[in-house]
Order: structure tokens, then C-alpha cells, then sequence
């Protein structure tokens, strides 16, 4: 039973976080509907030796210290990334540090990797080993850590073996420098120092910001491939706020998620797929809300789409609803599956 219809005009009234966290526990409590209808064979994906049911996923943000990945996997969803988790808890930037933009359909935050660290989230995922589903985790740097390289290579260290994939967030716009790591000397030794950690072929994939200039683009594009990245994800949230008019939140510091990143996210995809030739597997994030938008973030070059920020104001119904609407979308342009569709728009 979807009691999100229900309860949505309640959360809207409380402070953001606050509605956040009694979401989570109500995941908890097993307070959220189930999809137990087979997936359409048009939605598989082989990647990484991984099988993915359906492409859409989870991003990171919502489920930080790994309290409800198999719930989320039960919602529909073809995979889950917890995190970001850095390797000492932190509380991170003052509250009110999230704010709701209703007429834009979006979200500014500046939570500042706010999480209970790598031990909290290694017992989770522990706890959980035996269990199915795809889940990522997406590792981050401590704000006051002196070698913030050696903290992405303590997560690579800490969840190899319970992590089906790793992410490398380098581009939230709310740790102070953090978004240099994005520089392609820097990057190069990221990069070579987070692959040297591995022990196995754990896929190690890049999540980059939306507001990067074409030749970082193209920086970013040559080391990925030079050093054999597994895969990239585009994007995180933004720092811009052109068009922005429906609530006074909008001037607010921090990283804008939801419809209003749409289009520019969109746009860096297909730049990233273009630069790589197709040879990286994307996920691609940004604003999606209907399977209009994850047809699209696959036409432009995705082999995998996220969400997270329209869960919030329409609920796990969501989930079932994209997939029904992107496979549709499939058959009317005539593709038997997804990988079919990847980056058309760009190619053609």
C-alpha cells in the first residue's frame, strides 16, 4: 500500500530534513509499497558484470548511511547508491540547510556530506551481504581531512567486497575545494591512487559537477579513459539558478537538484558520451521525473539513470510509472531493448 498520497501534505509542512528523516524511518517500519512485477526484458542491462533488471536507480544523497537499500530495490528500483560516506562521521554544514523549491519542482541543499561514517555503514552493508540487488556506495573526503585522496582510497579500502560498484564524489558544491579534484593534474593522481587501492575489479565510476567548462569536460574525458575509469556518472547538483522565480528560497547557497537541472545535466551527458566515443558507460542524473526524461538521458548517452529529488514530491509510485512510460517509449521508436537506444540523439 503507497501511503505517500497520504502523508504528502504533512511532510510538505515540515522543515525538509526533518520530513526526510521520517521518511526513512517509515522505510524502515516497511511503511512503503512493493513492485513485484517482472521487469520488462526491454529494460535489462548487462554492465560491469552486474545484471541490471531495469536501469533506473536510486542516487546518492537519499540514503546515506545505508538504512534502507533493499527497501528502495523493492520499490522497483534496478539498483541503490548509499552515501556519500566519508571515513569519520561528520555533521556537516548548519541547518536549515535544505530547501524546497514547489513551483520548480526542486531542491537546493548544502548538507555538506552530513553521515555517520564508514564503521556505521561497513555493519549495514555487512548485515546485508547475503542479500540480492545491485547496490553502490559512494565514497567522499572528510571537510578537515589533510589528505583528502587518502580518505577516497580509506572507502575503496573499507567497502571492496560489499559494494557492487564504487562512485568517487568529487563534484558536491558544498565542501570547500572539493570540486578542485575535478582538475585534470589532480584527478590524474585521484584517479591512479583510488584504481591502485583496489585489491579486485570492484567498477569505479566518477561522479562529476554540471558546471564545468567544455575543456574540463574534455580533461575529464581523456583521463577516464587513459586510466581505465569503469564508468562516470553526470551530474551532481548545480550552482547555478538561471530561471529560478517561484520561491525566495531560490537564492539560497548550495547545490540545486530536480527539474530546473534537467536540461543542462542533459546537455554534459551527451558532451561526456560524445568526448568518450561511447566506450565509458554513463549513468545519467539530473532532474528526471517521468520516462520522457530517462528516455532522453539515454538517447544522450546513458546506460543508466538516477533519481531522487522528484521522489520527493511524487513518491514511489514514481518508480513503476517511469518504467511503464520508458518502455513504451522503446517500442514506439522500435528498439528491443535500452541498449539500443544509447546515445542516439548523439550519434545521429
Amino acid at each position: 500500500m503507497d501511503l505517500f498520497p497520504l502523508a504528502r501534505p504533512v511532510l510538505r509542512h515540515i522543515d525538509p530534513e526533518r520530513a526526510h528523516r521520517l521518511t526513512i524511518l517509515a522505510l524502515k517500519l516497511g511503511l512503503a509499497p512493493r513492485d513485484d512485477e517482472p521487469d520488462p526484458a526491454s529494460l535489462a542491462i548487462d554492465l560491469w558484470g552486474l545484471h541490471f533488471s531495469n536501469p533506473l536507480g536510486i542516487a546518492a544523497g537519499f540514503d546515506k548511511n545505508g538504512e534502507v537499500p533493499d527497501v528502495m530495490l523493492k520499490l522497483g528500483l534496478g539498483f541503490a547508491e548509499v552515501g556519500t560516506t566519508t571515513p569519520r562521521p561528520q555533521s556537516g554544514n548548519p541547518r536549515p540547510r535544505i530547501f524546497r523549491l514547489n513551483g520548480e519542482g526542486a531542491v537546493i541543499n548544502r548538507l555538506g556530506f552530513n553521515n555517520e561514517g564508514h564503521a556505521a555503514l561497513k555493519r549495514r552493508l555487512e548485515a546485508r551481504r547475503a542479500r540480492p540487488g545491485i547496490v553502490g556506495v559512494n565514497i567522499g573526503a572528510n571537510k578537515d581531512a589533510a589528505d583528502r585522496i587518502a580518505d577516497y582510497e580509506a572507502g575503496i579500502a573499507a567497502f571492496e567486497g560489499l559494494a557492487s560498484y564504487f562512485t568517487v564524489n568529487i563534484s558536491s558544491p558544498n565542501t570547500p575545494g572539493l570540486r578542485a579534484l575535478q582538475n585534470k593534474a589532480e584527478l590524474e593522481n585521484l584517479v591512479a591512487r583510488v584504481l591502485a587501492a583496489r585489491k579486485g575489479r570492484t567498477p569505479v565510476l566518477l561522479k562529476i559537477a554540471p558546471d564545468l567548462t567544455d575543456a574540463e569536460l574534455a580533461d575529464i574525458a581523456e583521463v577516464a579513459l587513459e586510466k581505465g575509469l569503469d564508468g562516470l556518472i553526470v551530474s551532481n547538483t548545480t550552482i547555478r539558478r538561471e530561471g529560478l522565480v517561484s520561491s525566495p528560497a531560490a537564492s539560497e547557497t548550495g547545490g540545486l537538484s530536480g527539474r530546473p537541472l534537467f536540461s543542462l545535466s542533459t546537455e554534459v551527458l551527451k558532451t561526456i558520451y560524445r568526448l568518450t566515443g561511447g566506450k565509458i558507460p554513463i549513468v545519467g542524473v539530473g532532474g528526471v521525473s517521468s520516462g520522457a526524461d530517462a528516455y532522453a538521458k539515454i538517447r544522450a548517452g546513458a546506460s543508466l539513470v538516477q533519481l531522487y529529488t522528484a521522489l520527493v514530491f511524487e513518491g514511489p509510485a514514481l518508480v513503476r510509472r517511469i518504467k511503464r512510460e520508458l518502455a513504451q517509449a522503446l517500442a514506439a521508436d522500435g528498439f528491443g531493448n535500452i541498449r539500443d537506444a544509447i546515445g542516439v540523439d548523439v550519434k545521429n
